[in-house]
């Protein structure tokens, strides 16, 4: 009786994940770049990320190491502002930080890449559902070479995939997701993030602003085939980056999909970043993706990283001001 027990709870909580918790940049609701009072965003007395995160990665098939070397600055941008120029990474974090748990601490500041581990040999294949995420976050804990720490006091995975790997609903539906896992098949609750790289598979669905959906039926704004170039000089992921962003920020407010959410459905919520989709500056809506920066050959940016690094990332939903909210803001 027990173990069907456990069988059961099992699939009310599958049926909860694949109902949910993804990104996707062009099946976009209402966003909010003025100020509203519309939005009930509710905290739900779940837990937030408040003590220092350490991140680690798990790169999934065939990875080309400049576009991990852009990745992991990114990364390493969220907790670097000094001698970073405003506004920086850290700086459109410090939004993010805004959101406590009941006891009042606020996100945190320090997010640490801890560990990388590399599934070049595609180990649960080249299709992927959204449940193999879990597998492969339990194949790279106990695997013989070099596996990852399984740490469930603070420890959040990113699984990143290739550009050669399809995973459920990729690229029709979502761009990526979060959620946490299942004891009964990782062994403990930590939480997770999925993001997959676009740059072959679907650019104009997933790495937007840098490239446009063929099937939006009106051409860009620009009037050409994409909206900004890519900063860091491949829209696939510099797209991915703006993905990342999004999903670090849901997955800290909202953890175990209790915390920080906005509708009366917990296995459908609207996030903090779900509420600024495609807004990256002011003045952003319907396909403007707002006042960015650019560079001198073009390229578009709203955030400084390290090394020199640019980037652009989407606005997330700012709880004092009550509207979708980056540094680079003009108000």
């Amino acid at each position: 009786m027990q173990k069907f027990t456990c069988y059961v709870v099992l699939l009310l909580l599958l049926l909860c994940f694949f109902q949910a918790f993804s990104w996707s940049q062009f099946n976009q609701g209402e966003n909010y770049e003025g100020s509203s009072d519309l939005i009930n965003l509710e905290y739900h007395m779940g837990p937030v990320l408040a003590s220092a995160i350490n991140l680690y990665i798990i790169w999934y098939g065939q990875w080309n190491p400049t576009h991990q070397a852009t990745i992991r600055d990114f990364l390493d941008s969220l907790s670097s502002s000094s001698s970073v120029p405003y506004p920086s990474v850290a700086d459109w974090w410090d939004t993010v930080r805004l959101y406590t748990d009941q006891t009042g601490s606020n996100i945190t500041a320090t997010i640490s890449i801890s560990g990388e581990f590399y599934d070049s040999g595609y180990s649960h294949g080249v299709y992927l559902s959204r449940l193999s995420m879990q597998s492969i976050i339990k194949a790279a804990v106990t695997s013989h070479s070099r596996p990852l720490p399984l740490n469930p006091h603070n420890g959040l995975y990113l699984v990143l995939t290739s550009q050669d790997v399809q995973v459920e609903d990729f690229c029709r539906a979502v761009c990526g997701f979060h959620y946490f896992t299942f004891p009964i098949l990782v062994g403990v609750t930590v939480p997770y993030a999925w993001v997959g790289y676009s740059g072959t598979q679907c650019p104009g669905m997933c790495a937007y602003p840098f490239a446009w959906p063929k099937y939006s039926g009106k051409p860009p704004p620009t009037g050409g085939n994409d909206i900004t170039h890519a900063p860091n000089g491949d829209a696939g992921v510099d797209g991915m980056i703006s993905v990342i962003a999004h999903e670090l920020a849901e997955v800290s407010s909202n953890p175990l999909i209790n915390a920080w959410y906005a509708g009366e459905d917990p296995t459908a919520p609207t996030e903090i970043a779900d509420l600024c989709l495609g807004l990256y500056g002011s003045g952003g809506g319907g396909g403007y993706m707002g006042k960015v920066y650019k560079d001198a050959w073009g390229n578009g940016y709203n955030v400084h990283g390290v090394k020199g690094r640019r980037f652009l990332v989407q606005w997330v939903w700012n709880p004092v001001k009550r509207r979708c909210f980056g540094p680079n803001a003009l108000d």
